[in-house]
C-alpha cells in the first residue's frame, strides 16, 4: 500500500470501528435491560425496537450511496453519522420503549456504510482493495469481540441511556476522524457522465454478490437467535460466551495473511467459493448439535470456522462490489449493496424468531444450511474482476 492507503484504510477503518462499537455495545444487552422500560413487557415492541435500525439502515443506504455520487462523499458521511449521534442521544433520554424505538429508527437513518465503502474504493487501487477491506472488516470484528466482553460491564454501571449515549460521542468522534483524518476525497462526476440505477441492477456480477450479503447477514443474525442458548445447554453460562467468540474471533484474524496471499496468485474465487461452502457446513454442524445435546468443543470449533469463513466474505465482497461498479456508478453499487446487507439483518432476525419459535432450532439451522447452499450455486458462475488499465473487466 502507498502512504495514501493506508491512511485511508486506516481511517476509514476507525470511522466503521467507532459506528460498530457503539451498536454492538447496545446489542448484547439490549434485550434484558430494554424490559425494564415501560412497554419493555411487550415482546413484539421490544423485537421492532431491537430490528427496526435495520430496517431504516436498509431504506436510506441506497438513498445516501446515490448522494454520495453527486454531492461528495466526506459530506454524506458527516451527514449520516451526525443523524446517528442523534439517534443515540434520543435513544438516551428515552422513558419508555416507544422512545427507544425512535432513537433506534434515528440511528438507522444514518445509513454511511455505503459512501463509506465507495470513498474507500475511490482512494484505493484494486490490487490492495481486499486487504483494504479487509482492515474494515477486522476492525468491525474486533469492537464486536470487544463488546462481549465490556457491554455487561458497562450496562452495570451506567445503563442502557449510558450506553447509548457513550455511542452517540463515538459516533461524533467519527466525524472528527472523517474531517481531519481521512485523505481528500475525488470531486463528485459530473452529471452528464453519471451512470443510473439501471446500471447497477442489471449487472449480473453485482446481482450474485448483493443476493450473496444478503443471505450471509441473514443467516449471521439467525444464528444468533439460537447459538447462545445452545452454549448455555452446553454448560457455559452467559457471562462467559466470549470465552468462545473472542478466541474465535481473534483466531480467524490469521487465515486473513492467506487470503491476500491466495488472491495475488489468481484464486480469488476458489477462496470465496470456498468461504460461502465452509459457512454451510457450519450450519449443518449446528442441525447436528441442535438436534442433540450440545457439547462445547464441537461448538467453539463450529465457531471458528464460522467467523474464518464469514471475515474472508466481509472483506471479499464489498471488495468485489466496488471493482465491479463502474466509477460513475459506484456510490450508487455499494448503495444497493449495503440495502441488502441491511434488509438481510432485519430478515435474519425476524424469520429467525419466528422460526425457533414454531419449530426449534433444528428448522432454523436447515434453513441456514439451504440458504448457504443456494448462494453457492448463485456464486458458482462468478468471474474475479481483472485490472486493465484502470477499468474494471467483469463478467
Amino acid at each position: 500500500m502507498t502512504p495514501l492507503e493506508r491512511r485511508a484504510s486506516a481511517s476509514l477503518a476507525s470511522i466503521f470501528a467507532l459506528r460498530m462499537l457503539g451498536l454492538f455495545l447496545v446489542l448484547p444487552v439490549f434485550a434484558l435491560e430494554a424490559r425494564k422500560y415501560p412497554g419493555g413487557e411487550d415482546p413484539a415492541l421490544l423485537g421492532l425496537a431491537m430490528g427496526i435500525y435495520g430496517l431504516t439502515q436498509g431504506f436510506l443506504q441506497l438513498p445516501f450511496g446515490m448522494a454520495s455520487d453527486r454531492f461528495g462523499r466526506k459530506r454524506v458521511i458527516v451527514l449520516g453519522l451526525v443523524i446517528f449521534a442523534l439517534g443515540s442521544f434520543w435513544a438516551a433520554g428515552a422513558t419508555d420503549l416507544t422512545g427507544l424505538l425512535l432513537g433506534r429508527s434515528l440511528q438507522g437513518a444514518g445509513a454511511v456504510s455505503a459512501a463509506v465503502t465507495a470513498l474507500l474504493a475511490d482512494l484505493t487501487r484494486d490490487e490492495v482493495r481486499t486487504k483494504a477491506m479487509a482492515l474494515v472488516g477486522a476492525s468491525i470484528g474486533l469492537m464486536f469481540a470487544l463488546s462481549l466482553v465490556v457491554a455487561p460491564l458497562l450496562a452495570a454501571a451506567i445503563g442502557l441511556s449510558g450506553l447509548f449515549g457513550l455511542t452517540g460521542i463515538l459516533a461524533l468522534l467519527g466525524v472528527i476522524v472523517v474531517v481531519w483524518g481521512a485523505p481528500a476525497a475525488p470531486a463528485p462526476v459530473a452529471a452528464k457522465a453519471r451512470g443510473s440505477l439501471k446500471t447497477v441492477l442489471s449487472h449480473a456480477g453485482l446481482l450474485r454478490l448483493n443476493f450473496g450479503v444478503f443471505v450471509l447477514h441473514a443467516v449471521q443474525l439467525a444464528m444468533w437467535v439460537a447459538v447462545p442458548a445452545m452454549l448455555v445447554q452446553a454448560g457455559l453460562p452467559k457471562a462467559e460466551h466470549w470465552h468462545v467468540y473472542l478466541p474465535a474471533v481473534l483466531g480467524s484474524f490469521v487465515l486473513m495473511g492467506g487470503v491476500f496471499a491466495m488472491e495475488r496468485r489468481g484464486h480469488l474465487k476458489k477462496v470465496f467459493l470456498l468461504a460461502i461452502a465452509l459457512i454451510a457446513l457450519v450450519q449443518l454442524g449446528l442441525l447436528l448439535q441442535s438436534s442433540a445435546t450440545a457439547r462445547l468443543w464441537p461448538m467453539a470449533g463450529l465457531m471458528f470456522v464460522f467467523f474464518s469463513g464469514f471475515n474472508v466474505l466481509e472483506a471479499t465482497q464489498p471488495s468485489l462490489a466496488s471493482r465491479l461498479a463502474p466509477a460513475e456508478v459506484r456510490g450508487t453499487a455499494m448503495g444497493v449493496y449495503n440495502t441488502l446487507q441491511s434488509l438481510g439483518f432485519f430478515v435474519g432476525g425476524w424469520l429467525g424468531g419466528g422460526l425457533v419459535k414454531a419449530w426449534g432450532s433444528p428448522a432454523l439451522f436447515l434453513c441456514c444450511s439451504v440458504a448457504m447452499l443456494s448462494w453457492l450455486v448463485v456464486a458458482w458462475p462468478m468471474q474475479a474482476p481483472g485490472r486493465v488499465a484502470g477499468t474494471i473487466q467483469a463478467a
